[in-house]
């Protein structure tokens, strides 16, 4: 299933400078592996070294955090727009 991926801009180096990009899966774990293949590098930036989504890194599918949904197995119907938004921090 092709889905719409929506690249914040510190990532936006891997992709040449797209800020959307399409993949194909459907779960979230298969269209981040598919990204990846496409654009490679830009899994580790989504996943730790233990394949989880990293601690700062939020994805939503649709309007839907996937921490709060079925994590990487949350799944990605055609035409769904997932959205990968870094944390942001300041004091």
């Amino acid at each position: 299933m092709s889905v719409s991926v929506r690249i914040p801009t510190i990532l936006r180096t891997y992709t040449k400078g797209e800020s959307e990009v399409s993949a194909e899966g459907s779960t979230l774990a298969e269209v981040i592996a598919s990204l990846d293949a496409s654009y490679p590098g830009i899994g580790a930036r989504v996943l730790d070294d233990a394949g989880k989504l990293r601690r700062f890194v939020n994805v939503y599918v649709g309007d839907e955090d996937v921490r709060f949904a079925d994590g990487l197995q949350t799944p990605t119907p055609e035409g769904a727009q997932v959205s990968v938004i870094p944390a942001v921090a300041g004091g």
